[in-house]
């Protein structure tokens, strides 16, 4: 992957939205919720007041409308400021 996120910013791939079905009927994209974890792809070098304290291959938590969506070779991916992802989480 050719992204190099700038200054403070991560590049995260959004864990897939679970599939959630009702009797029988399934909820279509649009409706689905939208995944609030993920996994850091990439990261910037940071910013003379703020260091990066994320580093690629991280599972994080972030904000329900966080960052900006792009789509690379029909996979979304989402790139944010550090601060706003919430937590770090896993092993």
């Amino acid at each position: 992957m050719n992204i190099k996120p700038l200054s403070d910013r991560v590049l995260i791939e959004p864990a897939a939205a679970e599939e959630v079905t009702m009797g029988g009927i399934i909820i279509p994209d649009s409706a689905k919720e939208k995944p609030l974890r993920g996994k850091v792809l990439a990261v910037g070098q940071g910013t003379k007041d703020e260091e990066m304290i994320l580093k690629e291959g991280d599972e994080v938590l972030y904000s329900k409308y966080s960052g900006t969506e792009i789509e690379l070779n029909g996979v979304k991916y989402l790139i944010m400021r550090q601060s706003d992802v919430l937590a770090v989480y896993g092993d």
